[in-house]
């Protein structure tokens, strides 16, 4: 059975696949979706490439497509300028054109990079995300947002640009290592904190035949976070209002990120530790309760995430990346706070707001 979620966003609009076992059919999504066969690259990591590469190479040259693989490093890492570089120079060696697509084949890294690489070259090329990780299948594939790191802040470098499609297949989430797994339900726990009582509630119940990944409870968690990121990225594509409720557990992640070292910790462990940091912060300010607060942080910690905030934390870089949010305004910072589980609203917090509740 395969799930189909429309992302409207008018001219952009495009649809999300999510199956078990629909790789193969990529290349007949492909052409579904109104895009060209011929020249194409699969942008993939060395690890990904292992598994699923010459599974999508043959399911897109039996459609009409002539790939060519251009294969990363894993890991946060490769989000750089001088990856970008050689990923332009791949694309111009084999000869892309204007209608040549990009297949981003990977976790949130893969399609991060390759996304800005096919929204800059020869000024957009077509993308198509292929999601193979829990973060990137619930999250990051979805919304258009593709970016690079810079040695200041994590995504300081990016654009706004929309996948022609999007594949999910969840049979590909079997041979994600277990850390990378769980890191992945930081994203899922965040949609029902800011938007979905009952998802919580839900989690709490099917946890850990979501852990044992029960094929059918993923294809339903990672439909149903797409489809909450759809509603809200459909209404606020570049993020000026109801959107940044999806940086929720983000804005203290991201400075752990960067401070930590890229790759230093997961994506969805630094979201993990930030959600905990942003319950703190929502009962001081926004008048979350105590017990919510803990029974959030008992679904983290089931899940296997990091909560506490790493030894060390206070650091100058860590300072600084938080100074670099993109959500600064006027000195202060525009956080992401709930007033109760499945709610989420905004509060303009200074820096020293931030910083006294962190810890």
């Amino acid at each position: 059975m395969m799930r189909t979620i429309r992302v409207q966003l008018g001219a952009a609009s495009h649809d999300a696949h999510v199956g078990a076992n629909i790789l193969d059919e990529l290349g007949n999504l492909a052409r579904a979706a109104g895009l060209k066969p011929g020249s194409c690259a699969i942008v993939t990591d060395a690890t990904v490439e292992k598994l699923y590469a010459a599974r999508v190479e043959d399911a897109l040259r039996k459609s009409g497509f002539a790939p060519v693989v251009i294969s990363v490093p894993p890991g946060e890492a490769s989000k750089s300028l001088a990856m970008l570089e050689q990923l332009y120079d791949r694309m111009t060696a084999a000869g892309l054109d204007r209608n040549s697509v990009v297949f981003a084949l990977g976790g949130g890294v893969v399609g991060d990079l390759a996304g800005f690489a096919a929204a800059t070259f020869l000024r957009g090329v077509p993308i198509v995300q292929v999601p193979t990780t829990v973060v990137a299948q619930v999250d990051s594939a979805l919304g258009g947002k593709t970016a690079i790191n810079h040695r200041h802040a994590k995504n300081l470098i990016g654009a706004f640009y929309q996948p022609q499609l999007i594949v999910a297949d969840v049979a590909t989430l079997a041979t994600l290592p277990d850390r990378e797994f769980r890191e992945g339900l930081a994203e899922v726990i965040k949609y029902g904190a800011i938007m979905d009582a009952p998802m919580i509630g839900d989690l709490e119940r099917d946890l850990d035949a979501i852990l044992a990944r029960n094929p059918a409870l993923l294809e339903q968690v990672v439909a149903r976070s797409l489809m909450h990121k759809a509603a809200v990225v459909g209404a606020d594509e570049h993020e000026s209002g109801l959107r940044k409720t999806l940086n929720f557990g983000h804005t203290v992640g991201h400075a752990i990120e960067a401070s930590a070292g890229y790759g230093s910790y997961f994506h969805g462990e630094a979201v993990a530790i930030g959600m905990v940091a942003a319950a703190r912060l929502s009962s001081k300010y926004a008048g979350f309760s105590a017990d919510e607060a803990s029974r959030l942080q008992r679904l983290i910690e089931r899940a296997g995430l990091p909560t506490a905030m790493p030894s060390g934390w206070y650091s100058d870089d860590f300072l600084r990346a938080l100074a670099l949010d993109k959500k600064r305004t006027a000195g202060a910072i525009e956080f992401v706070l709930l007033d109760r589980i499945g709610h989420s609203l905004t509060r303009s917090l200074s820096f020293d707001d931030i910083m006294s509740s962190v810890s």
